[in-house]
Parts: structure tokens; C-alpha cells; sequence
């Protein structure tokens, strides 16, 4: 990382460390509030103390000097600091350590009913939500009808895995609804390395990031090129066993609330691939 770049990441965690501080008061961690306090909140010495770090080290996190933080010490100041999870994780983005969640932690996101009402709003056209790691989330039905036969049939994924990529490198090819998986596969596998550099470590994604490289030797061969693309519009054509080939326009959309999930909507990029959605939903 570029020394301004690492200079205005510890500017930023100096201010959110302060900020954080300001909202938690002696009483909230069974502290006496004593007299003469000039600024809300605890003091910088009585979160060292709590976080059972030096004062001094403390301060200068503090104040963003380059120093080094432990994932350990980083847990016992987000403690102190009483941060839920998305702040815990901004905080080691910050902090340039790898973020793992609670190993008690669900790793699952929740989609609310009026992200699925939306969802459902979208058909005809098929959408989906997925997360960086590309499970699937919450669909309409015709993104189930489109899809996910494949990933529902127990021969052709017998582990019943919702996840696109697992879906993709594990299923044999004619029963691929992707058509070119030598251009789609390698971006899709790239798009997710280049979200996996913010869970590094984090043993949900440690653990698929193996699992999927042992049961593809594909998927293992692209990860290990360590390519990375952003997520993007693009053309995209599958193939159904009763309707044929269908040619897509997929667009993301970020939710709020829910960081790094986002719906994709497929529309059809012409009039015969319009028409064959049209079919499948009537089937």
C-alpha cells in the first residue's frame, strides 16, 4: 500500500477510534463517572486499562501513528469500545488486519421481505441476491426456473450447495447453463479474489476457498493466478434444456444494510431470448 494511502487510513482510524470513544460513558462499563470530565465519553487511559493495553500504545493508535495492531488487541479494544460487528470489521479494515468474525457468529446475511418484494417486482426478469462469495441469498422464480435445476438435482450437486461458483465448477458441462465458461468462469473467480482480500483469514471463506479448490481443479488453477475485476454489466448467455440458449444483460445493485450483498437483475438482450423467458415462465 502507497505510504499516503497508509498515511489517510490511520488518520481515519485515529477518528474513529475517537469518535467511538466519545459515545461510551464510565457508566456503560461499570465505572464510576467521577467529576471534572472535559469531554464526553471515556478517557484514553481508561480504555487502555479496560483493553488491558498501555497507555502509551493506546494513545498513539489513537493519534495514527504507524504502529502495529494484533487482532487480539484490536478484539479487546473493540470490546471496551462495546462496536457491533460492522464496526468491528471497519475497525480491522482500518487497522490493516485480516477481520475474523466471532467464531460463535452465524455467517449467514438475512434478506428482509421488502428486498424480496423487490425481487419479486423484477419478474419476468430473473434476479437474485448474492454475496461476495456468491451464495445465493434470496431469487424470484424465474431465476429459480432459469438457474438452479442443476442445483437442486441431488445427482448433479449432491451436497444441495447454494453457491454459483460451486455450482458452475462442479457440475459437468452439459448441464452447464453458462455457455462460455472459459470467459465467464475466469471473471466470476476473479470478481471474488478481489472480495476475498477483505476476509482473508476469516474461516467461512477459508474453508470454501479449500473445499471448492479441492473439488475443482479448474477453480484452484484460476484462483491461483490471483486475477481481480470489479463487478460490472455484462452480456452474458445461458442455456436452458427447454427454451435454448438466452442471451442476458446482468446489473448489480448494492443494498443498504447488507455490505458486499447485492441484487443482480438479468433483463433479455433481445427479442428471441424475451420471448424464450416468457416460455420458461410458462412452463
Amino acid at each position: 500500500m502507497a505510504a499516503p494511502t497508509r498515511r489517510r487510513r490511520r488518520l481515519e482510524l485515529a477518528a474513529f477510534l475517537r469518535s467511538r470513544r466519545a459515545r461510551v460513558t464510565p457508566e456503560d462499563v461499570g465505572m464510576p463517572p467521577g467529576l471534572r470530565r472535559r469531554t464526553p465519553g471515556l478517557r484514553r487511559e481508561e480504555v487502555a486499562q479496560l483493553s488491558g493495553v498501555g497507555v502509551t500504545w493506546y494513545t498513539w493508535l489513537e493519534q495514527g501513528r504507524p504502529i502495529n495492531a494484533s487482532s487480539q488487541v484490536l478484539d479487546a479494544v473493540a470490546r471496551t469500545l462495546r462496536l457491533d460487528r460492522p464496526e468491528r470489521e471497519h475497525l480491522y479494515h482500518l487497522a490493516e488486519v485480516p477481520f475474523a468474525p466471532d467464531h460463535g457468529a452465524v455467517d449467514v446475511e438475512v434478506v428482509s421481505p421488502e428486498i424480496q418484494g423487490i425481487l419479486d417486482a423484477l419478474a419476468p426478469h430473473p434476479a437474485v441476491v448474492y454475496n461476495s462469495r456468491y451464495d445465493v441469498l434470496a431469487t424470484n422464480s424465474t431465476y429459480e426456473a432459469l438457474f438452479l435445476p442443476s442445483a437442486h438435482d441431488p445427482v448433479r450437486n449432491p451436497l444441495g450447495i447454494r453457491n454459483v461458483l460451486w455450482t458452475l465448477f462442479t457440475i459437468p458441462d452439459p448441464a452447464c447453463p453458462v455457455v462460455d465458461k472459459r470467459l465467464e468462469l475466469p471473471l466470476m473467480v476473479a470478481q471474488t479474489r478481489g472480495a476475498y482480500g477483505r476476509h482473508v483469514g476469516e474461516p467461512a471463506w477459508e474453508s470454501f476457498i479449500r473445499r471448492l479448490s479441492e473439488a475443482s481443479p479448474e477453480f484452484e488453477r484460476l484462483w491461483r493466478s490471483g486475477d481481480v475485476v470489479p463487478p460490472g454489466t455484462r452480456v452474458k448467455t445461458f442455456r436452458h434444456d427447454l427454451v435454448g440458449e438466452v442471451r442476458m444483460t446482468s446489473v448489480s445493485l448494492s443494498i443498504n444494510g447488507m455490505p458486499e450483498c447485492r441484487i443482480v437483475a438479468y433483463t433479455p438482450n433481445d427479442e428471441e431470448s424475451r420471448r424464450a423467458i416468457e416460455r420458461l415462465r410458462g412452463d
